[in-house]
C-alpha cells in the first residue's frame, strides 16, 4: 500500500509539472490576451501551493482555467492548450 501511494504521488507530481510547463508557455505568449496570461500564472501558483493535497491544487487550477476558457477573445490554439491542461489535471484524484 505504501509503495502504491508513493507511485501515485510521483505520477501526480509528473502531471502537475507537465501542466505547469504548458501554463508557463501560455503565460509567456505575447499573442495571448493579458487576462488569460494572468490566469495561467494564477493557475501555476495554485499548483505550487503545497499546503493542500494534489487533488485540491488541481481542482483550484481547473476552476481558474475553466472560467477563463470561456473568454471570447482567447485564440483557438490557446483554448486547446488550456483544455489539454485541464484534462491532464482531471486525472489527479484524492
Amino acid at each position: 500500500m505504501v509503495r502504491r501511494k508513493s507511485e501515485r504521488i510521483a505520477e501526480y507530481e509528473t502531471s502537475i509539472t507537465q501542466a505547469m510547463r504548458v501554463l508557463k508557455e501560455i503565460s509567456e505568449d505575447t499573442t495571448t490576451p493579458r487576462n488569460i496570461r494572468r490566469s495561467a500564472k494564477a493557475a501555476i501558483d495554485a499548483l505550487l501551493e503545497v499546503s493542500v493535497s494534489h487533488a485540491v491544487r488541481a481542482a483550484n487550477a481547473i476552476s481558474m482555467l475553466d472560467e477563463v476558457s470561456q473568454d471570447p477573445n482567447m485564440p483557438p490554439y490557446t483554448r486547446t492548450r488550456i483544455w489539454n491542461v485541464v484534462s491532464i489535471l482531471e486525472t489527479i484524484k484524492d
